[in-house]
């Protein structure tokens, strides 16, 4: 058997797995920004004990996406037009660092991937404002940094998602059609494939800006 073919099995914490659930129901929207997330209600609904659960919830303290009020206990963060700017530039810069390592390591491999997920935004083209397409666009992102292989950019990435998936909770993008958000997905995708590290970070770059300003005239 040829070495390497298999990846290895990555088993998650009691831990690192309520903090996933609850990181993927604020994405969703489930537990709206500024809500009081209580611990005894929690740990019921997810069948837990609170000693795991109080790790998960500092974890998610610590990423920034629930907030601490002293005698008051946790809420969701809330998030302005500041928060949505900020967290683009920090996508950008974590996608860029994550470009650099996957079109220097099997560039063609890492590109036909992407291509992939770029597929799955054509197969949604008719709706370029529905959920389908903003999960299929939100999978090239969380792919490609994926595939740069590092536990600590993915790590940042993960919290960068929700956060991104909470502003477009709150603002909507205004694409009229999808032919431009695929072309800048599809632009990134080939330049990787050409080991073009520069280029595509230039083409992400713009595209973030491109995203930013559709949700933020």
């Amino acid at each position: 058997m040829k070495r390497g073919a298999l990846d290895p099995v990555v088993q998650e914490s009691t831990p690192a797995i309520i903090a996933r659930r609850i990181r993927e129901a604020i994405a969703r929207g489930d537990f709206a920004p500024g809500i009081q997330l209580g611990e005894a209600e929690l740990a019921k609904e997810l069948g837990v004990s609170r000693g795991p659960l109080r790790e998960a919830m500092q974890r998610l303290t610590q990423e920034g996406l629930l907030v601490s009020h002293r005698n008051r206990g946790l809420f969701v963060v809330t998030m302005d037009e500041d928060d949505f700017r900020d967290v683009y530039l920090a996508r950008t810069a974590v996608e860029a660092a994550a470009i650099s390592r996957v079109a220097s390591t099997n560039p063609e491999g890492n590109a036909a991937k992407l291509m992939e997920a770029v597929h799955a935004m054509e197969d949604t083209a008719d709706s370029p404002n529905s959920e389908a397409m903003t999960e299929a666009d939100m999978s090239f992102h969380a792919l490609l940094v994926e595939l740069a292989g590092s536990p600590r950019l993915k790590r940042m990435h993960d919290t960068l998602l929700t956060e991104t998936r909470m502003c477009l909770n709150a603002l909507k993008s205004t694409y009229h059609t999808a032919d431009r958000r695929i072309a800048e997905h599809k632009g990134i995708a080939e330049a990787i494939s050409r080991g073009d590290a520069d280029l595509a970070e230039k083409l992400m770059a713009e595209h973030m800006d491109d995203a930013l300003m559709r949700l933020i005239p």
